[in-house]
């Protein structure tokens, strides 16, 4: 006879807002930068750093989500963000000029200070898709698969009380399976 298995629900795999990083859409890309850096998740023993931080507005709203690789690319200076891509990498290849990079090094960083004063929102993503906080694992699994996501928001009542991550998702599935 074969056991059953109850499959959960977006809340009891959330991660509870208290504890995953979100920050104001003023909040400059260096606040941000500092905030990913800090954080370590704890889900049920295993931890991992997020990789993405949440954003809202003065009134609490949720307006959208950065990522990693978001925040990087608006902390690329101007100079070079308005050039094609062929010119950016020819500025440091190093095999034509070997002083080349270390020359440029100075202007580049004093490019990408400037930009992390910028406002996270300059780099926000919209949330494609949010999870009620008693939506089947199976609706989160949709979800984050038809949209290509890996963090889903969860809400009830109308507010954010937490996300729901893939990797955490997989490891419930895991449960089931191994």
């Amino acid at each position: 006879m074969e056991a059953r298995i109850e499959a959960k629900r977006a809340f009891e795999i959330m991660i509870p807002l208290s504890e995953y990083p979100h920050v104001s859409q003023k909040a400059p890309l260096r606040e941000v930068i500092a905030i990913m850096e800090k954080s370590q998740l704890n889900v049920g023993g295993r931890k991992s750093l997020p990789r993405v931080v949440l954003i809202f507005d003065n009134a609490g709203n949720l307006v959208g989500q950065v990522r990693r690789r978001d925040i990087m690319r608006g902390l690329e200076p101007d100079f070079l963000s308005s050039k094609p891509m062929h010119y950016r990498k020819k500025l440091f290849d190093v095999k034509t000029d070997p002083n080349l990079a270390e020359l440029s090094y100075d202007r580049v960083l004093e490019g990408i200070r400037k930009r992390a004063e910028r406002p996270v929102s300059d780099v926000t993503l919209p949330i494609v898709e949010k999870v009620d906080y008693h939506d089947h694992i199976i609706k989160v699994i949709y979800e984050m698969v038809d949209n290509n996501l890996s963090l889903l928001p969860v809400m009830k009542e109308g507010k954010v009380v937490g996300v729901v991550r893939s990797v955490d998702v997989l490891h419930e599935v895991a449960q089931i399976l191994l």
